[in-house]
């Protein structure tokens, strides 16, 4: 499941809508909506994001929240190394193959690790 995905599925459960009813509503099929919350496909386009916001009635803050998961949230990234640092390379290798194998604390540690090195500037979804 994508940060998104998971944020989606939150909100459903909060307002007592099964993911069907909301796939009707979105007038996408029940089995999308599914494989968009799992990361099962990639991320949803600008459209398909205001509509899920629009949806649940998201105010702007809230919207802004959901764009910003969505950047976070594609399945199957992708790292360009090229042209950086050996270790840049060494360090998306190491993660392409062993992501599966770390727990929650790992990950966890990795993602407050890079966010406390990112410039201010640039944030935590570059």
């Amino acid at each position: 499941m994508t940060p998104f995905g998971l944020r989606v599925r939150e909100l459903r459960a909060k307002r007592g809508i099964m993911l069907k009813k909301m796939a009707e509503d979105l007038g996408v099929s029940s089995a999308y909506l599914s494989a968009l919350e799992h990361g099962n496909r990639g991320v949803p386009g600008p459209g398909m994001i205001q509509q899920i916001c629009g949806y649940f009635d998201l105010i702007w803050d809230e919207t802004e929240e959901m764009k910003r998961l969505v950047a976070l949230s594609d399945p199957r990234a992708v790292i360009d190394t090229a042209g950086l640092n050996p270790k840049a390379t060494e360090l998306a290798n190491l993660l392409s193959r062993h992501i599966g194998d770390l727990d929650d604390s790992a990950i966890d540690w990795v993602i407050a690790e890079i966010r406390s090195n990112l410039s201010p500037l640039r944030g935590p979804t570059h």
